[in-house]
């Protein structure tokens, strides 16, 4: 047995751990499935138990990392362990760029779609699943089958669900319908490794919201980092980070266009002393932050500091000592501002810290059932675990977000009831009726579907 957490190291589980190399191999560990049924794993960057199965079994998937691309069409065929690092360390080179990123590049394809991932381009682009032409998946049966976002084929013997309904089920499912084997998926040409990026410091969150909702759809990616421990006129004021690719012509002369070999330049110690995350040094770091994020237009960043500026520290979630720490994300409806302020206000009045608050515009989402994203705004913060009256604190935040119609993320979350997720995905029932059809006997499970009753 192996103890396995998520990215937050809260709540380890036992589990076996195998490591099948192909989608046949999948298919037999399927087969076999113990009484505590197969969980999908990659890179285990889900923050709360999404990837772990409490005396099951958990299928580590990062041995089907072969792909391969159609260069004249940036068309991606995908094992689901290939890495998004991998494959931008690749493709990149090439003159192409991942449809959609996280804050990390460290995740693998198979994740991602479970996920359903969103960046700082849902804006424009939507989520991964928005993406994607095909799925590959092995279903409780440990039959293999390939599906597409519009499909109204059944397998034979797979039940009444047409592909379609089963790929919708399968994007931001959080690979309880299935184990994913493989995925086709489309990128993005680009000129340069670099990006071109406007920044804007705002005094508080009312300027932040209004300058987000006026100029965003300037850019593809933009971004907000909230000083979550400004109190008073400064509540929510914000560094405002957006960008689009950068063109040749904006390159320095003589600057290689498509150069890209990122890798971490710090590395987290070992161990850090609980409580080194604090009010204290938390809002000397934000002081700082903000001070050095003076106003700039034009400015040419490369790719990994722009997108995944916290994969320059390996191992970062260390720092929150040996309790670990919880993410807590959520969105809420355009028009539902209101919840967001009064969450902000809350959250700087208590004097929470959280070493990193960023806050997103979403566009339309995916037709994916339990998908996260709907058109609104997303804040995402994480805290110290262990802080006295946390868990009442984000329950009662729960409690408004639901009532404004908005939801939390699933791969985040490593706390929230299975009352309160009900409440915020009205889709839920369509999702599990699916699921009860393609896997009747719950072969899939995790440490998240049973504390979610999913």
């Amino acid at each position: 047995m192996t103890f396995l957490t998520g990215w937050g190291r809260t709540a380890p589980t036992p589990a076996r751990l195998a490591r099948p190399r192909s989608t046949e191999e999948v298919a037999e560990l399927v087969r076999r499935a113990p009484g505590r049924g197969v969980a999908a794993r990659g890179l285990g960057r889900s923050y709360g138990d999404a990837a772990q199965n409490a005396g099951g079994l958990v299928c580590d998937c990062t041995g089907l990392d072969t792909w391969s691309i159609d260069e004249d069409t940036g068309l991606v065929t995908a094992g689901a362990g290939v890495s998004l690092h991998d494959l931008m360390t690749a493709l990149v080179p090439r003159g192409w760029f991942v449809p959609v990123t996280p804050g990390t590049r460290h995740v693998t394809v198979g994740g991602a779609l479970a996920a359903d991932v969103h960046g700082k381009n849902h804006h424009v682009d939507s989520s991964f699943g928005a993406h994607l032409r095909s799925l590959t998946l092995v279903t409780a049966s440990g039959e293999t089958r390939t599906v597409t976002p519009d499909g109204n084929r059944t397998a034979e013997g797979g039940g009444a669900v047409p592909d379609g309904d089963l790929f919708w089920a399968t994007v931001g499912g959080m690979g309880l319908t299935g184990v994913i084997t493989e995925a086709v998926f489309r990128c993005v040409p680009i000129e340069t490794s670099r990006v071109r990026v406007d920044v804007e410091r705002t005094r508080d969150l009312d300027q932040t919201l209004e300058t987000m909702a006026a100029t965003d759809d300037r850019y593809r990616y933009t971004v907000a980092w909230i000083d979550l421990l400004a109190r008073g006129g400064r509540m929510g004021r914000s560094v405002l980070t957006r960008g689009d690719h950068a063109s040749r012509e904006e390159l320095p002369r003589g600057a290689d266009p498509l150069a890209f070999g990122p890798g971490p330049v710090l590395k987290a110690p070992p161990w850090a002393p609980n409580g080194l995350l604090n009010p204290l040094t938390v809002r000397a770091f934000n002081e700082a932050w903000y001070a050095k994020s003076r106003p700039a237009t034009g400015l040419i960043q490369g790719i990994a500091p722009f997108f995944h500026p916290l994969d320059g520290v390996d191992g970062w979630n260390r720092v929150y000592g040996s309790r670990g720490f919880v993410q807590y994300q959520f969105a809420v409806p355009f028009g539902q501002e209101a919840t967001l302020r009064r969450i902000v206000a809350r959250l700087s009045a208590e004097g929470v810290v959280s070493f990193l608050t960023v806050l997103k515009r979403f566009g339309p989402g995916t037709p994916g059932m339990l998908s996260f994203p709907v058109p609104g705004w997303t804040l995402a913060l994480d805290i110290p675990a262990g802080r006295r009256g946390l868990a009442r604190l984000l329950r009662g935040f729960d409690d408004q977000v639901a009532e404004a119609g908005g939801r939390i993320y699933l791969a985040k979350d490593s706390r929230a009831s299975a009352a309160t997720v009900a409440a915020m995905y009205p889709r839920l029932e369509e999702w599990r009726g699916i699921r009860e059809e393609v896997d009747p006997d719950g072969v899939f499970r995790s440490d998240l579907a049973r504390r979610l009753l999913l």
